[in-house]
């Protein structure tokens, strides 16, 4: 409604765009409810007291992590919304296999592999939740059907050294955000680093005596210390002494507008690192974060760095996790294809 009344009160002043003012409208919101003063409406979803529940099941009885019991959720969400006035105890009853299966392979089609993996997870632990409770007779996880994912059947899509470029000189460094995204997507694509590393980036990390940056593993790889280049030092340094909000956070990067917090969010980075790239004109199938990783990852496969070096550099702990990149080493695959066979007239 606040939105609304905005566009109707200053449209005499011209076009007004909703997205202009939908930020910093967010960013009250989330201050009121910091400080206690924003009264929850009491109206809510006919699903939220179920997925509550399981909140506090998957909590309690499996004591699932912080990231792992969010995309529970989040993906148990999108069921119970789909669901609409069935989302309740009683309506879960009237669950079948055909129901669930419908879905399943409905949402399938909108989404990439690691998402249908997390949605297929995050029901069958819904489904042994609802009978747990009592609100299913049959182990309906079962019904889940399985979609077939292989490892390594994709091709890693990644900047090249020359895409990498353009897209650091598009960036406007005369403002703070600028400085910021200049700083991190210089880390991204030196080191090729995972954005969920750069993000937990803290200011103890950075040995300025030693020129070293110490990322932190994860997703079960290894830690990984780094020789400070010059542009990333420069970089990182005007972020610092220019750009960087007084703030007590040990992250080193920040949001550029109060209040003054890490980037936490995932989906932030990548949608910042994808609005840089469009605005170069680069276009790719899939951009995010890992745009730089796999491009980082191409140069050392092209510039004939073994596999081990390859992955002791991007932190895998297997080296089976670095055999994607054999996709992309064109010079070796020459040598193993076979002539195409010619026709023999009888």
């Amino acid at each position: 409604r606040f939105l609304e009344a905005c566009a109707v009160g200053w449209g005499n002043h011209g076009p007004w765009d909703l997205r202009r003012v939908r930020p910093a409208v967010n960013r009250f919101v989330e201050y009121l409810r910091q400080e206690g003063r924003l009264v929850a409406p009491v109206a809510q979803a006919i699903y939220q007291p179920l997925l509550e529940e399981y909140r506090e099941w998957m909590q309690s009885y499996r004591h699932a992590a912080p990231l792992t019991l969010r995309a529970s959720t989040d993906a148990v969400t999108v069921f119970l919304k789909w669901l609409g006035p069935d989302a309740t105890p009683r309506g879960l009853a009237s669950l079948d296999c055909e129901k669930i299966e419908q879905f399943v392979l409905t949402k399938a089609r909108e989404q990439g592999r690691s998402a249908r993996q997390c949605l297929q997870s995050s029901l069958r632990t819904f489904f042994r939740f609802a009978l747990h409770q009592g609100y299913v007779r049959q182990p309906l996880d079962r019904a889940v059907p399985t979609l077939r994912t292989y490892k390594l059947a994709g091709v890693p899509c990644g900047l090249t050294e020359e895409q990498a470029q353009a897209v650091l000189r598009s960036i406007d460094r005369n403002t703070r955000a600028g400085r910021r995204d200049y700083a991190l997507l210089q880390l991204l694509h030196a080191y090729g680093v995972r954005g969920a590393q750069v993000r937990a980036l803290r200011l103890e990390d950075i040995d300025w005596g030693q020129d070293q940056i110490f990322f932190k593993a994860c997703k079960h790889g290894k830690d990984v210390r780094v020789p400070m280049t010059r542009e990333v030092g420069l970089s990182l340094l005007d972020y610092l002494q220019n750009a960087r909000p007084a703030c007590s956070c040990p992250q080193v990067f920040l949001t550029s507008r109060a209040p003054y917090r890490p980037l936490l969010s995932a989906r932030r980075l990548s949608a910042i690192v994808r609005g840089h790239v469009q605005a170069a004109g680069i276009d790719l199938p899939r951009v995010g974060a890992h745009s730089f990783r796999h491009g980082f990852a191409t140069r050392m496969v092209q510039q004939g760095h073994s596999l081990k070096a390859i992955a002791d550099v991007l932190g895998h702990r297997l080296l089976s996790t670095t055999f994607l990149y054999t996709k992309v080493d064109v010079q070796a695959l020459q040598q193993v294809a076979l002539e195409w066979p010619q026709e023999v007239s009888p």
